[in-house]
């Protein structure tokens, strides 16, 4: 057997053979003697298959973190093991690079941000030729997710602002990777590529963008082309359109290659689309630019050219019709010679030209380029079609064409070609003739549209019915049902109730929606039909299908009001009885929409008419209260609210303490419009039964670890103060407050701080009395407790100002003062919350005398407060703080002093 070595710590090191051998591991290990038994060395991790990566430091300390496999391309050399003291001063500073790139890219929070602090600050140091030529391809990697590619951005950024100048020779480097993000499908990532242009542009100056850029504008590839033209608009987006128009005259008027002009048209382009209105100041300039281009002998030139101008009319609507006065002509004799996707570019233009006109000239253009539109109607062009709608749309929508030129020469040819079956299966088609439809309707009138489309709502195809349902409900909101003769309204109904009924896909909202609009809008003129109408939502509130069932109850919500105003209380109660028998609906989407109709009957038809009646409906709902899900919870707590507040005679108070009980679940909902609504049913309720049955349920509410729930209690204790009065509230709650509890303690001045907010000037009644219980809070050690006692102070004092309670106040500015220089951001926004309000209060020169104490104090950190607080004050009331300001005496300290009496006034 081998004789063990004594450990260099004292202990003994075993070997193999002594760690085997039996009887040996129970002797008692003395020094020099035969060894005991200590852990071994830990396996290499190479033994595991793992890639040693090296966990060395590169001056942000800590760990690195794991390389993913795609990442070994980017970060492998800092898993080869290699030692930093072998490698040259080029090596070392790139594996640095590597390392803090690494953890921006994978690391915990505090990783990336001390690495991204790091890499900001070392930049200069790090050199912008190495920093670049190891982000740029990751940035290019096809593997980066979001987070990723934001965080690499915002590394560009850092160090672009830190290189300033000294980023030119990488410009090119750059641009080419950045690029395509502004092409990118992902609305995200080009926001990301033209920030990233932006900074660039702004450390490297106008002149390097240009020259970097300049090879690429008359490029081959259109790609290349296309990119270049959206980085040009960046560029003058971010150092000024003026700084850029000589360029692009030159490259605009070039007559070396046509792709150059087609390049410097395009930038115009994406400025105007980028810049929008800004764009208005330097428009003339821009369109005499771009002239030229309508009549070029390049076919691609002309297109681009008027999709320009387009442009550029749509970002100065409704102004700057006078710098278009040059390309009317060419447009308009354009659109008689072009065909295709010139003659689409050129009606773009047009389109959005129109609309800047003068009411007389839109009317004489229009009725000019209508003869083309009307031929191009039948266009089997996809894209031509969607310009041509654009175009009627607005042209139609101008003043100065009149509703019989539209009704006569426009109306029929459009129906004719695009109301067919067709355009209602592309879904994009679809929305663009329902848009125009409802335009045209706005010109000639309501009753021209319905009467000519009202017979497709019986159309055999649903999209084709659907699309005529949403025209019609869109025309009569917006116009109403007037002017329809006796007979459309009698097809019309025919038509709604038919598509109602044949709808067999899920999206039901269409038809709801339009159902409701029309029997709204016809209102009493609905009479004869309703019985048929409610025979419908009977049977269809028997179907087997939820959806059917759901779509029942919510048309009943929707028209209720109509039924009321045609007289038809009994059909209401009728329905109120029905939609009471299926309260055990199982689906929870459904009995949302039931819970919705019943809570829209009691609203039309009063707590004393309904059936069934209140006393027998609230029992019903209490159950309900108690399911999960968030539509029937919204729409029960509404019902039962609604009954608390009007009809609270109709049910026992042992019953409305059991749903106190059940509404105090419904604090801790996600949905706030359910917390909002169980905390003004308690206010109700309380109203109804009294107070301090619901006090009591609330106040031991504050006692629950669950934030949330505590903060929609103490907003519910507010609710009661106000409606019941705060003295039945304040004396209960300021009890509570003994408690030596720190979360009961808070939900008590959360409490008052909303219970002063909500009663205002009531305050002034309830302030002294509040006053010895905030002193204590603003003297605790608890922070909360300081934060929220200031908010409280904020309160009174903006309800209480200018009603003599001066003196109160000024006592708890005494007690607010001490903390404007806590660091915790919440208690300062609460401190200077409170402050302000009691300026308002106690006026600027009763707290200008406080600040005048700090401003010159020899720590900044405390002059920086003070100094905040004098602009505050000054912002709410500069002349009033001139009678408090100080007088310097004109000695040669210039010091600053003032006398006893001074400082008794």
């Amino acid at each position: 057997m081998q004789t063990p070595e004594v450990g260099s710590g004292g202990g003994v090191a075993a070997t193999p053979d002594v760690a085997a051998t039996p009887g040996v591991m129970g002797m008692t290990p003395t020094p020099g003697g035969a060894g005991g038994f200590s852990m071994g060395a830990t396996p290499a991790p190479d033994s595991y298959g793992v890639p040693l990566v090296q966990a060395g430091l590169d001056g942000s300390g800590g760990e690195l973190p794991s390389i993913k496999p795609e990442d070994m391309q980017y970060f492998g050399k800092l898993a080869d093991g290699v030692d930093d003291e072998d490698l040259d001063k080029a090596a070392l500073n790139e594996r640095r690079i590597m390392r803090l790139l690494l953890k921006i890219k994978n690391g915990t929070p505090p990783q990336r941000k001390s690495a991204m602090r790091m890499i900001t600050d070392k930049a200069t140091e790090l050199g912008g030729g190495p920093l670049f030529q190891q982000i740029l391809p990751i940035l290019m990697s096809p593997a980066l997710e979001d987070q990723e590619r934001h965080l690499m951005v915002k590394v560009i950024d850092r160090i672009l602002y830190k290189l300033g100048d000294l980023v030119r020779p990488y410009v090119h480097k750059i641009l080419v990777v950045i690029e395509p993000l502004l092409i990118d499908e992902e609305y995200y990532a080009r926001v990301e590529g033209r920030e990233i242009i932006s900074n660039l542009s702004k450390a490297a100056g106008l002149a390097t963008m240009i020259a970097t850029m300049r090879p690429d504008i008359d490029h081959v590839d259109e790609y290349v082309r296309n990119t270049t033209a959206r980085a040009f608009a960046v560029v003058a987006s971010t150092l000024g359109v003026p700084a850029l128009l000589p360029f692009l005259k030159a490259v605009c008027q070039s007559r070396k290659s046509w792709q150059a002009r087609h390049t410097g048209i395009k930038i115009i382009q994406q400025i105007a689309i980028l810049m929008g209105c800004a764009v208005l100041p330097h428009l003339k300039q821009m369109v005499d630019i771009v002239e030229q281009g309508l009549v070029d002998e390049q076919q691609k030139v002309r297109t681009i050219t008027a999709l320009a101008v387009a442009a550029l009319a749509e970002a100065a609507y409704p102004y700057g019709i006078e710098s278009f006065d040059g390309v009317l002509v060419p447009l308009w004799k354009g659109i008689r010679t072009h065909r295709g996707k010139g003659l689409a570019a050129f009606l773009k233009a047009i389109g959005f030209i129109i609309p800047l006109m003068d009411a007389e000239y839109a009317n004489f253009y229009t009725r000019d380029v209508m003869v083309i539109l009307i031929r191009e109607f039948q266009s089997p062009d996809e894209e031509m079609k969607k310009i041509v709608l654009k175009v009627v749309k607005q042209c139609v929508a101008t003043d100065g064409v009149s509703p019989e030129y539209v009704r006569a020469d426009v109306l029929p040819e459009f129906l004719r070609n695009f109301w067919v079956r067709r355009m209602a299966l592309d879904r994009r088609n679809y929305r663009q003739v329902v848009e125009v439809t409802t335009e045209i309707a706005n010109k000639v009138g309501a009753a021209d549209i319905i009467g000519k489309i009202v017979d497709d709502l019986k159309d055999e195809s649903e999209p084709y019915r659907r699309m005529v349902m949403e025209t019609v409900d869109n025309v009569i909101q917006n116009l109403g049902a007037a002017d329809i003769t006796e007979q459309v309204e009698e097809q019309l109904i025919d038509g709604v109730l038919y598509a109602f009924q044949e709808q067999t896909s899920d999206d039901t909202v269409v038809m709801l929606n339009g159902f409701g609009t029309v029997v709204n809008a016809l209102g009493t003129r609905a009479r004869p039909y309703l019985p048929q109408i409610c025979g419908t939502i009977k049977w269809r509130l028997n179907n087997q299908s939820a959806a059917v069932r759901m779509q029942a109850a919510d048309l009943i919500a929707r028209i209720s009001s109509c039924v009321k105003r045609c007289g038809e209380e009994k059909l209401l109660r009728y329905l109120g009885q029905i939609l009471f028998e299926y309260l055990g609906e199982e689906y929870p989407e459904v009995l949302g929409s039931i819970l919705g109709a019943l809570k829209a009957i009691v609203n039309v038809i009063g707590m004393n008419q309904m059936t069934p009646p209140i006393r027998e409906l609230l029992p019903r709902l209490t159950p309900i209260l108690r399911n999960r899900h968030e539509k029937v919870q919204e729409s029960s707590i509404d019902l039962v609210g609604r009954i608390a507040d009007r009809g609270a005679e109709h049910v026992s108070a042992r019953e409305w303490m059991r749903i106190c009980f059940e509404l105090l679940e419904m604090l801790k909902a996600h949905k706030k419009a359910i917390r909002r609504a169980a905390v003004n049913t308690f206010g109700y309720i309380a109203k109804a039964i009294g107070p301090q049955d619901v006090l009591h349920t609330l106040l031991s509410n504050l006692k629950v670890q669950e934030r949330q729930m505590r903060v929609c209690t103490t907003v519910a204790i507010a609710i009661v103060a106000e409606t019941c009065g705060p003295f039945t509230v304040l004396p209960a709650l300021m009890n509570e407050y003994r408690i030596p509890d720190l979360n009961v303690q808070n939900g008590v001045l959360k409490a008052m701080s909303f219970m002063f907010e909500y009663i205002g000037e009531m305050g002034r009644d309830y302030i002294y009395a509040a006053v010895s219980l905030l002193e204590d809070a603003l003297m605790d050690r608890d922070l909360v407790h300081r934060q929220t006692a200031m908010t409280t102070v904020k309160h009174i004092a903006l309800g209480v100002a200018g009603l003599g309670c001066e003196d109160a106040l000024a006592h708890l500015l005494n007690h607010v003062w001490p903390n404007i220089l806590e660091e915790s951001p919440h208690v300062i926004n609460a401190c200077f919350d409170a402050v302000e309000g009691l300026v308002v209060a106690l006026g600027p020169n009763v707290v200008m005398m406080y600040v005048l104490q700090g401003l010159f104090h020899p720590a900044r950190r405390v002059r920086d407060v003070y100094w905040k607080i004098y602009n505050t004050i000054y912002i709410y009331g500069q002349d009033a703080i001139v009678a408090s300001y100080p007088v310097l005496e004109d000695d040669a300290m210039n010091q600053y002093s003032r006398t006893h009496l001074e400082l008794f006034i």
